[in-house]
C-alpha cells in the first residue's frame, strides 16, 4: 500500500481525516477534509468534489490503521491517494499544529 511519512507532507497536501466525529473535534490538521470512516462510503462524492484532480489524496487517521483501509478503498477506484503513516499521533508527536473548529490549539484524541 502506498504510504507516507508525516514529516514529507507539505503544507499544500491535499489531507483526508477519516477520523470519527469526536476524534475530529478535540482536533485536527488545519485544512484538512473530515469525512468520518463510518460514513465513508454514502459521502464518497464529497472526496471526489474536493480532491485535486491531479494531485493526490493523503489519508490519516488516529495511528494509520482505518487510513489504511480507505487508502486501499481509493487505490482500488483508481485514485492516486497514500496513507499517512503514524497518523495524528505522529502528526503531533513532529510539532505539527493541531486546531479546533474554531483555530484554537487542540489535541489528538
Amino acid at each position: 500500500m502506498p504510504t507516507v511519512q508525516v514529516t514529507d507532507l507539505k503544507g499544500d497536501d491535499f489531507l483526508l481525516d477519516v477520523r470519527e466525529d469526536d476524534e475530529w473535534q478535540a482536533g485536527h490538521a488545519e485544512g484538512a477534509l473530515h469525512i468520518p470512516i463510518s460514513e465513508f462510503v454514502a459521502r464518497y462524492g464529497e472526496l471526489t468534489e474536493a480532491a485535486p484532480q491531479d494531485g493526490c489524496v493523503h489519508v490519516i487517521c488516529r495511528s494509520g490503521g482505518r487510513s489504511a483501509q480507505v487508502t486501499m478503498y481509493l487505490v482500488q477506484q483508481g485514485i492516486d491517494a497514500v496513507n499517512v503513516d503514524g497518523g495524528m499521533q505522529y502528526w503531533q508527536q513532529t510539532g505539527r499544529p493541531v486546531v479546533t473548529d474554531d483555530g484554537k490549539p487542540g489535541f489528538v484524541l
